[in-house]
């Protein structure tokens, strides 16, 4: 018992100890796309859909089988019933009964084959949903993982801010001192440090509520110890040549899952027209069966059960023929039903692709838009550090005031803020673009 307790002990230390190191380590976005995958609702919903439409195929495939039944009675007679001389008499009798059958399907008008075709178009397509299902998620979390990317930018920003704001308060503190510098201006100093300071805990808030969303996106039970890695992400390497929107379309035509699970729909149409016809067509199939019987009447002398059955003993094998003739226009109804149905799914799938071209354009002209941007931030921001640069030393030589200074380090500010976002915006368009192209959703080696 001792040695058991002690067993435990040492496994749930282990257990412990790795998910601490676990917790420890950063999380890449290949990580958190992958443990979102493994760990998400929807997918996993899908996953059952999917499940559940390989049973059905399993099921239609074991259609050609013949079954087998079998059943056991017995039943009791009180008054006037026909007797086994085939004479009514008014005596009490009990009769036990066994059969034993079976029945093979030899010809049902190709419905079967059609139901197992359509039944395996139908677990692509939810395969493809499956995918479908997996890429979402991993569009969110990508989105999501830049976003808490960026905000830990606006942090160092935010504290760079804190520091050049402490810096200058310092100075002013020793002009002061030297009586070169008034009270007013001292003061002034002290209070862009408190308004610097609270900026700076507003966007580390930002940034832990960014983590929390990311967090709960991969279905993390707790944020806690949770954060992210920060690849080191140069200017050079998010620029490069885009592929046409036409050339994505071309492409995302033949691997996107909405695409495939829509076309693996409508040839499933085709296969139910095929099954509703197959109504019209005789219906021909095999029977055997085993049967025996126990008869016993009261007040007279009976065979015993034993031989009773095994006298009684009867085989039996034969086919039957089932031919339509009329069914009230049922079937005509159903085929009818079923072309509809195809239409309407031929209708979805050109409908899919003409919002896959859309979703693309847009996608690639966001991303035309966001280099643009991006570019004409980088020059802001040099210009504005070049500016504020030029400001700060009027300022300390007392050839700027305070306002002067402010404005010029705000605007500077605000510059790198621009940059920033233009950076994580045209990053997050060109990987959409990656995206539709079927490359894999990493930061790794960022265009």
């Amino acid at each position: 018992m001792k040695r058991n307790l002690k067993s435990l002990a040492v496994l749930t230390f282990s257990l412990l100890a790795t998910h601490a190191l676990q917790a420890q380590e950063a999380w890449d976005l290949t990580r958190c796309i992958e443990y979102a995958v493994a760990h998400n609702l929807t997918v996993k919903q899908q996953e059952a859909a999917r499940d559940k439409s390989a049973v059905e195929l399993n099921t239609a495939k074991w259609s050609r089988l013949p079954d087998l039944n079998g059943s056991a009675s017995h039943s009791f007679n009180f008054g006037r019933s026909l007797q086994a001389n085939n004479t009514y008499q008014s005596i009490n009798t009990q009769n036990t009964g066994f059969n034993l059958s079976t029945s093979v399907p030899l010809f049902t008008g190709m419905q079967i084959p059609n139901n197992i075709a359509l039944s395996k178009l139908n677990l692509q397509a939810a395969t493809e949903d499956l995918n479908k299902a997996k890429e979402d998620i991993s569009i969110q979390v990508t989105s999501s993982y830049l976003q808490v990317l960026f905000n830990e930018e606006l942090v160092k920003i935010a504290r760079q801010q804190v520091e050049l704001s402490q810096e200058m308060l310092t100075q002013k503190e020793a002009y002061f001192q030297n009586g070169k510098a008034s009270e007013a201006e001292l003061y002034e100093a002290k209070s862009r440090v408190a308004q610097d300071q609270l900026s700076l805990v507003q966007t580390e808030n930002d940034y832990r509520l960014s983590l929390l969303d990311l967090s709960q996106l991969l279905e993390l039970p707790s944020p806690e110890d949770f954060r992210i890695v920060s690849p080191d992400i140069q200017p050079e390497q998010l620029f490069g040549t885009l592929t046409s929107p036409t050339d994505i379309y071309n492409q995302a035509l033949l691997i996107k899952p909405s695409i495939k699970a829509a076309q693996y729909r409508l040839q499933g149409a085709a296969r139910s027209i095929r099954i509703a016809q197959s109504a019209y067509y005789p219906q021909l199939s095999f029977g055997a069966g085993l049967s025996t019987s126990y008869y016993n009447m009261s007040g007279r002398e009976n065979s015993s059960f034993h031989s009773q059955l095994r006298d009684n003993f009867s085989q039996y094998l034969g086919f039957s023929l089932s031919i339509p003739i009329f069914n009230r226009l049922s079937t005509r109804n159903r085929v009818r039903t079923a072309r509809l149905e195809q239409t309407t799914l031929s209708w979805q799938l050109e409908e899919s692709k003409k919002a896959l071209y859309k979703e693309i354009q847009q996608a690639y002209y966001n991303a035309v838009n966001a280099e643009s941007k991006y570019q004409s931030s980088q020059t802001a921001d040099e210009a504005a550090e070049a500016s504020f640069k030029l400001m700060k030393e009027k300022y300390a030589n007392g050839k700027a005031n305070a306002t002067e200074y402010n404005e010029a380090r705000t605007n500077w500010m605000k510059a790198v803020s621009d940059c920033v976002q233009a950076k994580y915006d045209y990053l997050f368009r060109t990987k959409i673009l990656d995206f539709y192209q079927g490359i894999p959703l990493t930061l790794d080696k960022a265009k």
